[in-house]
């Protein structure tokens, strides 16, 4: 079953309600186990303006469904990628976008009220006061009151849909304006262009500007349908915008908008799929259903109030940000070749697609992330992943690494799909087509493919030195042909690219290519040409094998990639033993990383509490950084060690330290990355995690230190047997964090770990905790 099929249309459930936003006080009782799963409103339990004084464009998303391609909501701030769209603390709303997305932005609109003395400037003069007091959020709802109107504006969505419900205050003009020419976060939206139809039907265009990261424009068509009369449409000569006014009416103002990448008759026809009735609270209440399916795959009992909250808005995170590209019948942009066509995607007997297309930031990280999480509670949504990806490899050429508007940017490095692939392939999701996959797979790992690019090298391959890693053993920095794009920091391309072969390797076994399995596994062990025995680090060196000069462990960058090499030098997930033997032993890594903890606590764990900061000289030098994803992995580094007892002391240390407020000043501490970071919470808190990403055959998951009592995970049957896998903690307390005893299925597990076919046959996992540490 497909993410299209099972989750692409909300059916009507549990009843609205419950919109009040979120109390963060007073919640340090735990939680009784007599809840019954039926009974909650997980939707209820996320706290939405989590962080939100440090997000960026696409980061915050409210009126949404899961991946959706509207991702309506309010923006405080359009300038820029970053520092950009819902930040809280900016009390002015310059308008409602339809899309926040990876390096794409489009159809703000804005409800307004004019006059003789206003018609005119309004086009430029329309931003409005707020207060979060008269602010209401949940999953896929949006309501706020635009103080310089009085006008009460709602909010929310289907899958390709904006639904707006507008009460306008009596006696005076309304209208909404359309601003289709503006800078809008990640890029300027220009040659917006909008007609009246019909007496309350308008459509339009707008272009999404190229960016440095997404290198060709992509056009956005939209469709508007109200349920009141258009007395008229204007358009001002110096913006080029549109203000569409309205009829008298004493009754709400509703407006269906519909969008689409391919044309604006797809853009109606997206509407008249998924949206033809006016029922605005039966949207918003069939959105809360849709999210409360999802949340509730994963029901968790005991902890606090708060550790609920946080963990299903970790969990809210995972399940947005990469957004659905195609309409309801399958058209979508593909932009990957010389001209620009419209792809069709292919569809089931009943016209449906068979899977969806996506926009998404990087692929970099997902191996300690999406690749389990996805993989374990929600199979359909990673095997609707891979078929995009290989969809852009059909039409372009090379499964791309994070795309955008249709088209490759070429973001962060190495060929972080790979990982993704391979982990979906050996959880059995992935069955068909497996050679060509591995083929496409192959290609990216080998001159002219993605590997070979830096950073949003879109015209060369050659930042990524590839071809030095393959003839030398390593990436050299500095690349000594030039500066191609970002990020062309030897030491890290090296230790990536030695671990994504390490995973192709594993697939490349499994097809019996045996040739190329003992090729890419001699590749995997590049990792060990870049760490320097006498120094005790990864270390970068140029191309003439020179270590480099006045190395500093603790300096970011200069060879590592958006970390230090003392993060960094943790970045072998598939051969931690190894890496162990290069420090002289077990006992020597245990003792390294474990003070590299101890330093990380007294800053938090984090290098400050947004992305941004990572390079201030009081953050920069952190032994390990939670905030980003090079070293995310390195608590659960001592289990590979032996040492599941220092796992589970420092995870949940970080836990209690870097990720378990209710905040709008803090969350993620760093960059969230479409999913990525609220994965990683709902592992570290459910206990379960993959060091090499779940990429080995029957792959298996490394067992920390849960944070509930009970965690319930329904399985999905199309994809798994059993119907649940349930995790027990017995003496669970924030000090009794220590596991001194597994069983699974009353059968005693003796190494911390237990195997894919043991989770998604069910049954459930009793871990007894305790204050005394188990370090046999």
């Amino acid at each position: 079953m497909t993410l299209n099929q099972s989750i692409i249309n909300g059916v009507a459930g549990i009843g609205f309600g419950m919109l009040s936003l979120l109390s963060c006080k007073n919640e340090d009782k735990r939680i009784s186990l007599v809840e019954e799963t039926e009974s909650i409103d997980y939707a209820s339990k996320v706290y939405t303006q989590l962080d939100t004084e440090n997000s960026r464009w696409f980061f915050f998303s409210s009126a949404s469904r899961p991946f959706g391609m509207v991702n309506l909501s309010p923006d405080t701030q359009i300038g820029g990628a970053w520092g950009s769209g819902y930040r809280y603390k900016t009390d002015t709303i310059k308008g409602f976008s339809h899309i926040h997305a990876w390096q794409m932005s489009g159809v703000s609109v804005m409800p307004v009220t004019t006059s003789e003395a206003t018609k005119n400037t309004v086009y430029s003069d329309f931003y409005s006061k707020f207060s979060h007091d008269k602010e209401k959020i949940t999953p896929g709802y949006h309501s706020v009151v635009l103080d310089r109107y009085q006008i009460t504006s709602e909010l929310t969505s289907t899958k390709r849909v904006g639904f707006h419900q507008y009460a306008f205050p009596k006696d005076q003009q309304a209208a909404i304006l359309f601003n289709l020419n503006t800078l809008l976060g990640p890029c300027k939206n220009s040659e917006g262009v909008l007609e009246k139809n019909g007496v309350n039907e308008i459509s339009g265009s707008l272009v999404m500007e190229r960016t440095h990261r997404r290198p060709k424009p992509v056009t956005v068509y939209f469709k508007a349908i109200l349920n009141t009369d258009i007395e008229s449409v204007d358009q001002d000569s110096k913006t080029g915008n549109y203000l569409v006014n309205l009829a008298d009416t004493n009754e709400k103002v509703l407006m269906k908008l519909g969008i689409s990448y391919t044309s604006v008759e797809n853009a109606a026809n997206n509407i008249n799929q998924e949206l033809p009735h006016w029922s605005f609270d039966k949207v918003a209440s069939q959105s809360k259903t849709e999210w409360n399916g999802l949340l509730g795959r994963i029901d968790v009992k005991g902890g606090t109030e708060t550790d609920q909250k946080r963990f299903y808005t970790d969990l809210w995170h995972a399940l947005q940000g990469r957004r659905i590209i195609n309409d309801f019948n399958g058209a979508y942009p593909d932009n990957t070749g010389a001209e620009f066509r419209v792809g069709q995607l292919p569809v089931d007997a009943n016209g449906k697609p068979k899977f969806n297309h996506f926009n998404s930031d990087s692929f970099w990280g997902a191996q300690w992330t999406i690749n389990t999480l996805w993989g374990l509670v929600y199979p359909e949504i990673m095997d609707d992943f891979v078929h995009s990806l290989m969809q852009y490899y059909k039409d372009g050429g090379l499964i791309p690494r994070g795309p955008s508007g249709g088209n490759y940017t070429y973001v962060m490095t190495g060929a972080s799909s790979t990982p993704f692939i391979v982990s979906a392939i050996q959880k059995g999701i992935i069955k068909e087509d497996l050679e060509g996959i591995y083929q496409a797979l192959k290609k990216n790992h080998m001159l002219g493919g993605i590997m070979g690019k830096s950073g949003y090298e879109h015209t060369t391959n050659l930042g990524g030195g590839l071809k030095y890693y393959i003839e030398k053993g390593y990436a050299p920095y500095p690349i000594p042909e030039g500066k191609f794009g970002g990020h062309q920091d030897g030491a890290s391309l090296t230790m990536e690219y030695a671990y994504q072969d390490w995973t192709l390797a594993q697939l490349a076994k499994k097809l019996n290519h045996n040739e190329d399995y003992d090729y890419f596994m001699m590749r995997s062990k590049n990792y060990k040409n870049v760490f320097d025995e006498k120094v005790g680090w990864m270390r970068p060196k140029n191309v003439a094998g020179v270590w480099k000069k006045d190395f500093d462990p603790y300096q970011p960058e200069n060879g590592f990639i958006e970390s230090n090499g003392a993060q960094s030098t943790w970045f072998v997930p598939h051969d931690i033993q190894g890496l162990a033997a290069l420090m002289g032993g077990e006992a020597k890594a245990v003792e390294k990383l474990n003070n590299q903890f101890i330093q990380a606590e007294k800053l938090g764990f984090t290098a400050g509490n947004s992305h941004a900061q990572e390079l201030h000289p009081e953050y920069s030098r952190i032994p390990i950084n939670f905030g980003n994803q090079p070293s995310i992995q390195t608590s659960f580094v001592f289990n590979q060690l032996n040492r599941p007892d220092l796992t589970q002391f420092w995870t949940r240390n970080v836990i209690s330290k870097t990720f378990s407020g209710l905040s709008p000043a803090t969350g993620y501490n760093g960059d969230e990355d479409q999913g990525l970071m609220g994965s990683l919470n709902v592992l570290m808190k459910i206990g379960l995690f993959q060091m090499n990403g779940g990429t080995d055959d029957n792959p298996e998951y490394q067992i920390g230190s849960p944070i509930f009592d009970e965690i319930k995970i329904q399985l999905n049957p199309d994809y798994y047997s059993a119907k649940t896998f349930t995790i027990k903690t017995i003496n669970n307390s924030p000090s009794n964090v220590y596991v001194s005893k597994v069983t699974l299925n009353n059968k005693s597990v003796k190494n911390y770990k237990v195997s894919q076919s043991d989770v998604v046959n069910g049954g459930e996992l009793l871990l007894e905790m305790s204050n005394n540490p188990n370090q046999k």
